[in-house]
């Protein structure tokens, strides 16, 4: 499993990438990625859409089911990664690179994991 430890991860399995403008992205994990399977749709937000920790904001389809995406932190939505909206799979193909939002205002991201964390909380599951 692929586990960047520049990340900071949530128990929901999204990843957060705080940037240095006071903005973060925020994806799905790699293991998200593998147990949902090859996604064909995405749902996201609009720029200027106020996210909350633990709440979800969008949600991804795959062959399998429909999962609700959980925001990892609090913050309004400044970017949307449009680029998923016609080509779901890169998500697939390189989960830590195909990023959903950008939010700004961060804030609620105490719950977050670093990488090692996770990785035991992926193993519990497995």
């Amino acid at each position: 499993m692929n586990t960047p430890k520049n990340l900071k991860y949530s128990e929901t399995h999204e990843w957060v990438e705080f940037l240095d403008d006071g903005t973060a992205k925020i994806g799905l994990t790699d293991f998200a990625q593998k147990k949902l399977g090859k996604l064909v749709f995405v749902n996201l937000p609009l720029v200027g859409d106020e996210i909350a920790a633990g709440q979800p904001f969008g949600d991804v389809e795959s062959v399998k089911a429909v999962s609700d995406v959980i925001s990892p932190v609090d913050g309004t939505v400044t970017e949307v990664n449009e680029e998923l909206l016609d080509a779901p799979g890169m998500i697939n193909d390189e989960p830590y690179g195909a990023w959903l939002v950008k939010v700004s205002v961060i804030a609620g991201n105490d719950e977050l994991m670093s990488a090692e964390e996770y990785e035991e909380l992926c193993a519990k599951e497995e």
